[in-house]
Parts: C-alpha cells; sequence; structure tokens
C-alpha cells in the first residue's frame, strides 16, 4: 500500500473504540432492511466544526469539484488528499471490517464472486494494483439553493458497496432543507426513496450501487443512487468516508 495512505495506529485504535459502542447486528439489519442505518453522534460537535474548518485550507485536498460545472447538481466539494486527517482516516480504517462481512453476504446473495479482505489496508492495496490511488474522502459544502443530484460514488472497477457519510452541521440552526435521500429502482417496479434524518454528529452508512433483497423467488438486486435535496437557507457541510480509492 502507499505509505501515504497508510493511517496512524494510535487514530485507528481511537476509532475502532467508538465504532464498537454500536450495536451492529441491529445496523447490519436496517442496511439489509433498507440499504442505509444511522449511527448517532459519531462524531461530537467540537470534531464536526473542527472538520468543516478545513474546507478553505487548500494544503488538506487534492482537488475542489464544483457540481453545476459537471452536471452533478450545484454546490461544490473537495477530495482529501494523503495523508488524511488522523479522524477521518482512522474511521475508515475502523468502519471498514464492520461493514466487510455485510458487503461478503451481499455479494453472495447477488452471486457475484468478489470477497473483500478482513482490513482496510488489504482492501486499499487491492485498489491501488489495479490502479486507483486517488484517495476518494471528501468534504462537501452547500449554500442556499445548492443541491446533489442523484449519483453512485463508484470512481473505478473495484468498488467497495457501502460507503457513510457524516452530517457535520445542525439542521434548524445551521441550515435548512438539504436532506439526505436514497432511491431503490426495483426490477419491473416504481422506485422507492428513503429520506433520513440527521443531526449534527450522526453518520448514515448505505448502499452505494446494488444490494439484495428477498423476493418470492430468491434474491434479486436493486439498483440505488443518492443525492441531497434542495438547501433553503445557511450553510450545510458534510463529510464523506469512501472505502474505495479512485482512479
Amino acid at each position: 500500500m502507499n505509505a501515504h495512505a497508510r493511517v496512524a495506529a494510535s487514530a485507528v485504535e481511537a476509532a475502532e473504540i467508538r465504532i464498537a459502542a454500536y450495536d451492529w447486528p441491529a445496523l447490519a439489519a436496517e442496511l439489509d432492511g433498507f440499504g442505509c442505518a444511522v449511527m448517532e453522534k459519531l462524531l461530537s460537535p467540537q470534531e464536526c466544526r473542527q472538520i468543516a474548518g478545513l474546507y478553505p485550507q487548500e494544503s488538506h485536498f487534492r482537488s475542489h469539484i464544483h457540481m453545476a460545472r459537471h452536471g452533478f447538481g450545484k454546490g461544490e466539494y473537495r477530495y482529501f488528499r494523503y495523508p488524511l486527517p488522523d479522524l477521518i482516516g482512522g474511521l475508515r480504517s475502523a468502519l471498514y471490517p464492520n461493514l466487510a462481512g455485510l458487503a461478503n453476504r451481499w455479494n453472495e446473495r447477488m452471486g457475484i464472486a468478489l470477497r473483500y479482505p478482513a482490513t482496510h489496508a488489504e482492501f486499499l492495496e487491492q485498489c491501488h494494483a489495479a490502479g486507483q490511488v486517488r484517495p476518494t474522502p471528501l468534504l462537501l459544502q452547500y449554500v442556499p439553493g445548492d443541491f446533489n443530484c442523484l449519483h453512485q460514488d463508484l470512481y473505478g472497477d473495484l468498488a467497495f458497496p457501502l460507503q457513510v457519510a457524516v452530517l457535520l452541521s445542525e439542521p434548524g440552526e445551521d441550515f435548512t432543507g438539504g436532506e439526505f435521500a436514497l432511491t431503490e429502482q426495483r426490477p419491473r417496479m416504481q422506485s422507492r426513496v428513503e429520506v433520513v434524518p440527521l443531526r449534527q454528529g450522526d453518520a448514515v452508512a448505505f448502499a452505494v450501487h446494488n444490494r439484495p433483497v428477498q423476493g418470492t423467488k430468491g434474491n434479486y438486486r436493486v439498483n440505488l443512487r443518492h443525492g441531497v435535496s434542495r438547501l433553503r437557507s445557511g450553510m450545510r457541510h458534510t463529510v464523506g468516508i469512501i472505502f474505495h480509492d479512485a482512479k
């Protein structure tokens, strides 16, 4: 693995303690049933302000995207560069093993041969061997009128099927509007929409692309996309933790 992608052991250990406090069987059941699950108060208000405060600091980022230029919506975001901030890198490493088992079960149910390794370091080695070497965690900023079109964060042939977003701003105080939404396109049926209420520091884990659903004749795949509704007022920051790297 690229040496710059390595995360300090102390940051990972601190994140593992934090992550272990959640009821992972219950979260897995939510993900199985609805394609998303909320982890309340993953970050403290101080940590949220700390991460959001990085946005204007160019040294932390590898690129700056204006969504309107690409037809992605309206708003902007920045991709972090390696090495990631300790808090984000630690969470990325600590969250992955808790999601990898579910990801492997999903692939088995969908008849996909690929299996994901036990640790994030091993998975990043696979990404980098495939030419996907650019870090994908990102920090998003929305102001009134901004929105994020429904999309999938794939970035290459090797894509981990789950990701996590953490809301860094407080609804009703820092902003209004800007709800996180997830859609499922089901075969020969109308799409289903899930709107996820979040408070400052809450994280939502959700399916990136496909997930299996149990039907009367066995498992079938649904296709998922996620986005953010129009911001009505204020400013909204979110950090996205994507586990695969980009080409």
